[in-house]
């Protein structure tokens, strides 16, 4: 990842390094690389989100890690060693400054190191669209409706995940979020 890391201007790389000790805090449900990434080629620098995640996921690795064993900013930058030296020379005073700012306001309880890995919700976005032909049909005045979930991964990325329904499977998704809701009220 350190070869990724030296593409990433230091203002993005310390912004991404926040958001992680954010959603490791559990303040944010994770890391939106895809519109980070969009602002980091947006300032011209050339960089794909899939080597934008790589990077998240080891410095979320690390912060975890550092956490989960409760390490000052100078035993986290011991245990690095010679990945210190690997880095670019921006990457180290980040990381330190940002362990050391926050690093030891995350919190690693017992039942959080024992969780299964599942995603979190983060939004939902809706439109309901109508298709009008198609090369094989003149006219068809279809209607479906086109869902999009934003999802944070355990490791705290976003990524979108879209989908269509008829009107009727969206009938059936909606009677079924009312149930869910009718229990959950019982609680």
């Amino acid at each position: 990842a350190a070869d990724k890391i030296k593409l990433i201007p230091q203002d993005f790389f310390a912004e991404l390094c926040e958001q992680i000790i954010q959603h490791l805090n559990h303040k944010n449900p994770g890391v939106n690389t895809a519109e980070l990434c969009q602002r980091i080629q947006a300032s011209g620098i050339e960089i794909n989100i899939g080597d934008l995640a790589k990077v998240a996921n080891t410095i979320s690795f690390l912060f975890s890690t550092a956490a989960r064993n409760n390490l000052s900013t100078e035993e986290l930058l011991a245990t690095l060693g010679n990945a210190v030296s690997a880095l670019p020379k921006h990457a180290v005073p980040v990381i330190r400054h940002v362990w050391n700012e926050q690093g030891k306001s995350i919190s690693v309880s017992e039942d959080a190191r024992n969780m299964t890995t599942v995603g979190q919700f983060v939004d939902i976005e809706w439109k309901l669209g109508v298709a009008m032909s198609s090369d094989t049909c003149r006219s068809l005045k279809y209607p479906y409706v086109t869902v999009t979930l934003k999802v944070a991964d355990p490791s705290g990325q976003i990524t979108n995940r879209s989908f269509e329904m008829t009107i009727p499977q969206f009938q059936n998704f909606f009677r079924q979020f009312k149930e869910m809701a009718a229990v959950l009220e019982t609680v």
